[in-house]
């Protein structure tokens, strides 16, 4: 009796979780915040949309190595750019982000 319970608690759960391919593409997702370099951009830009050459300034680092970054979270979908003229101004693309961040700056800080 208790191995069939056991099945389908299984089952039940294995219903509930998203396909392997999404659970891929979270885990991609997530390893953009291992990196403490663009946690810092993330940051800055909490703040407001901002253009490279203050991003190096504010994160301490050359604009090449803050263009590298914003081009990791552009292709993650967490930042978007702004062009205006020959300036390219940054920002995060949804309020998500922040609230992904604050959850896990919560997690650690208790």
């Amino acid at each position: 009796m208790a191995h069939e319970e056991h099945r389908e608690i299984v089952q039940d759960i294995k219903k509930q979780m998203p396909d392997t391919d999404t659970l891929f593409e979270l885990a991609d997702f997530f390893k953009v915040f291992g990196d403490s370099t663009r946690i810092r951009i993330m940051c800055a830009l909490f703040e407001r949309e901002l253009n490279v050459c203050c991003i190096a300034d504010i994160v301490g680092m050359e604009q090449s190595t803050v263009s590298h970054q914003l081009r990791v979270l552009r292709q993650e979908n967490l930042v978007k750019v702004r062009r205006e003229g020959k300036q390219s101004y940054y920002s995060l693309e949804d309020e998500h982000i922040q609230k992904i961040f604050e959850m896990g700056l919560e997690h650690i800080m208790e």
